[in-house]
């Protein structure tokens, strides 16, 4: 009897000891490193096709998790894709569709620029606002660029913002000093990329406790042009005696909204005029579009933030966290392979032209600033431990609102606000690669680009067809993607049913989201030769 009462307690005392470890110690839900580059291009990396940038910690990234071919980010330029990440909705959704705080007015423009908010509205519900709600850390390390309120990140939801530099490229450059708030101690010889992870994985080890949502937000690779003298070196000795550079190193890209478009021969007989060397404004509205990636300040910048990706899964493992961490690496648009006009009279010495063009994009067709395939087309990998696939390339059409109902969806949360989120979750590709329902993505750009010169316009991507629409003289585009990746061959004029109707697609899209349209330019004055500015 004595001993049947003994294991009758034991029996007791296991079964509730069980219970109140199942009940009191839950399952940690898991962290989220959102690494962001910015103006990083589709075939920057090994895993996407580069011949000469060398990055294996995001190759292996690439192979641990699902590698998308066909990610968009929602617009050709950084602050209205930020804002799409971190709200689930589309740029005109927000009026938030160009970068802050946006490009003045010129008077060879025929259309006015759309005047934008200048932060993210703060009654939208934001991804770090949702997340801290239940519990999560959360920080940015890095590029902001979504308003100049020092306490916009964290009316945002972000519990940290390092550092206090709101402006979308570094104020002082790479190179230690940087002259940004939070970041005055250093050496010499410091490079910002590194300075950063080293915050970030700071922040990794402290909050190693308890979820966190940390988003390391690179101002690399944009310009200035400036690599990390150890890996520049390397890459010019990369660089001599290989063939990368054959042919041209330029093609012009005219704007297709001209009234009398320039043919691709009065391009190429431009390009070889001596009075176009270097770095300049040209006539008809054209502009140079580097051919090669070859540029060794540029691959020291990103085999830098490569090496960053490498020291953060490093460290995860380390910590033993790598198990129960979601990495997603993103582009915030596609490279620049047009350079920066934003005074479309500015000039740089032929010596000096790796401080204007970063990179090619081919095989796609332009680059930041532009609404072809180069400019909007971006790297995107999502590491999901335990429960998404490994190794798994897609080719299913995703873009930036889709970030925010995602992540939810991993942490076994609901969106809040469900009529808000203009996003689909990728989670079925992410756990098996099926198909997400979607009738088309959709962007739109009513302002004049710093880094080309396409007309403002539209774009939708429906099935493998993308219909591009500009604002200036209704011109339209209509490409096959799949047969057509380079955007070569229009084919508007032999398809008008298909046509009219993504057209009316796009035209619908925009009356539901109140896309703010341009209005004409009071002050226009039409150039015969190189813009003149007011």
């Amino acid at each position: 009897m004595k001993n049947l009462i003994q294991f009758c307690i034991i029996l007791l005392l296991i079964l509730f000891f069980s219970n109140f470890t199942k009940n009191s110690i839950k399952e940690k839900s898991p962290n989220i490193i959102f690494f962001l580059v910015d103006d990083l291009g589709w075939s920057d990396l090994g895993c996407y096709g580069s011949e000469f940038y060398e990055t294996p910690n995001i190759d292996k990234l690439a192979s641990e998790g699902v590698r998308f071919t066909d990610a968009y980010s929602a617009c050709h330029v950084c602050s209205p894709t930020r804002a799409s990440i971190l709200t689930g909705k589309y740029p005109a959704s927000l009026n938030l569709t160009d970068w802050l705080p946006g490009r003045r007015d010129f008077s060879f423009q025929k259309l006015k620029n759309v005047e934008i908010n200048q932060h993210i509205p703060y009654d939208i519900s934001t991804l770090p606002k949702t997340l801290k709600n239940n519990g999560y850390k959360t920080a940015i390390i890095g590029k902001w660029h979504l308003g100049e309120d020092d306490a916009t990140t964290l009316r945002q939801g972000f519990d940290l913002h390092l550092p206090d530099w709101n402006k979308g490229w570094p104020k002082k450059g790479y190179n230690f000093p940087y002259e940004m708030k939070g970041l005055e101690e250093g050496d010499e010889g410091e490079y910002l990329t590194d300075r950063l992870t080293n915050e970030a994985i700071k922040y990794i080890e402290y909050n190693k406790e308890t979820p966190f949502f940390l988003l390391l937000s690179h101002f690399a690779v944009h310009d200035p042009i400036q690599g990390r003298r150890d890996l520049v070196k390397k890459y010019s000795n990369k660089l001599k005696g290989s063939d990368l550079s054959k042919g041209e190193p330029f093609i012009l890209e005219a704007n297709p909204d001209e009234k009398k478009p320039i043919s691709r021969i009065e391009l190429d007989s431009l390009l070889g005029d001596n009075k176009y060397e270097g770095y300049k404004i040209f006539s008809n509205q054209s502009v140079k579009i580097k051919q090669h990636q070859d540029n060794i300040e540029f691959a020291g910048m990103v085999e830098s933030m490569d090496e960053s990706l490498g020291r953060i899964m490093k460290k995860l493992k380390e910590l033993e966290l790598d198990q129960n961490t979601v990495v997603i690496f993103y582009s915030d648009n596609g490279g620049m392979s047009a350079a920066n006009f934003h005074f479309p009279d500015r000039e740089i010495s032929k010596k000096e032209i790796y401080k204007a063009f970063s990179t090619s994009n081919l095989p796609l067709r332009g680059g930041k600033g532009w609404m072809y395939e180069g400019g909007i087309r971006v790297p995107l990998i999502i590491k999901w431990p335990g429960k998404g696939l490994q190794g798994f390339v897609s080719d299913v059409p995703v873009t930036s609102p889709d970030f925010y109902p995602t992540i939810v969806e991993m942490i076994g949360l609901e969106v809040e606000n469900k009529n808000q989120k203009e996003g689909i979750s990728m989670v079925p590709i992410l756990k098996g690669g099926k198909k997400i329902e979607r009738e088309a993505i959709y962007w739109h750009f009513p302002h004049y680009s710093n880094h080309g010169n396409q007309s403002p316009g539209g774009v939708i991507r429906s099935g493998d067809y993308k219909l591009l629409e500009y604002y200036e003289n209704n011109t339209i585009q209509l490409f096959n993607l799949a047969k057509d990746i380079g955007e070569q061959n229009d084919l508007s004029t032999l398809e008008p049913e298909r046509v009219n109707k993504l057209r009316s697609l796009l035209t619908n899209w925009r009356r539901n989201v109140d896309a703010k349209m341009m209005l004409p330019n009071s002050e226009y004055k039409e150039t015969a030769g190189i813009y003149e500015s007011k």
